[in-house]
């Protein structure tokens, strides 16, 4: 996998949609810095080795190229390592909902992919419908959104119907391929949303919300356990198909 590092644009200093202590927000670009770090020198090895082929230098090309390549798998491994730390980060437990997926943080491709397993995923379950928290670009050049767009595409591409949610920052996407009437988002870490309206769901999750302690626990580990099953089951593959994509965080 080799990402195009010099046209990355960062999120700047907030890739996480929630109030993440500084150690995290430290190690996720930390990470990313060291993917560049790994980029520049990859870019300067492939420009060193053209440079030796040009003098008929073969050994010293062939060197160099092979350097390169070290160094762009070193970049691969720091980006999938921030990948999986953020989507960890951005969707634990009591961060999202069930039927939410934050991308924040993610490299465009990234998202998309990682949207796309996440609607066969949900589909596979008998979810109908999907949240999905896509930023509104505040923390992008020129306050430009750039994933909005991308899940927009990849719904058009699956035939989805799908529409932007009072909060801008946010899309709903009907996973049963009929219009997209969203329906109030469902409570996550103690953040309050409006109810107009019950959905598939909504009741049970008001009963959920009496039931003993230890009992909402075990959901609670539930979905940190889907949370893990995604990254370790998804990620990998996706990253994997990023090679020689050019990437844009949003």
């Amino acid at each position: 996998m080799a990402y195009e590092m010099s046209s990355m644009k960062h999120v700047g200093s907030h890739p996480f949609n929630h109030n993440q202590s500084h150690e995290a927000e430290r190690e996720y670009d930390r990470l990313r810095d060291l993917a560049r770090q790994e980029a520049a020198k990859r870019s300067s090895c492939f420009d060193k080795a053209h440079q030796a082929y040009e003098r008929r230098d073969a050994g010293a090309a062939h060197a160099l190229s092979e350097a390169g390549k070290r160094h762009g798998a070193q970049m691969d491994a720091y980006n999938r390592q921030a990948s999986e730390f953020i989507f960890r980060e951005n969707n634990a437990e009591g961060r999202v909902a069930s039927d939410t997926i934050d991308l924040h943080g993610q490299f465009v491709e990234e998202a998309e992919d990682i949207l796309e397993e996440r609607i066969r995923y949900a589909q596979s379950t008998g979810q109908t419908h999907l949240h999905v928290i896509v930023g509104k670009g505040n923390h992008s050049p020129h306050h430009i959104q750039k994933i909005k767009p991308r899940v927009e595409k990849v719904c058009q591409e699956l035939g989805l119907q799908y529409q932007t949610e009072a909060n801008e920052g946010r899309m709903f996407i009907n996973l049963t391929g009929g219009p997209a009437h969203s329906p109030p988002p469902t409570h996550a870490g103690g953040q309050q949303y409006p109810t107009h309206s019950v959905y598939p769901g909504a009741q049970q999750q008001h009963h959920q919300a009496h039931r003993p302690q230890h009992q909402q626990a075990h959901g609670h580990q539930g979905q940190n356990d889907e949370v893990e099953k995604m990254v370790k089951k998804f990620l990998p593959r996706i990253l994997r198909k990023l090679e020689k994509q050019c990437c844009v965080v949003m």
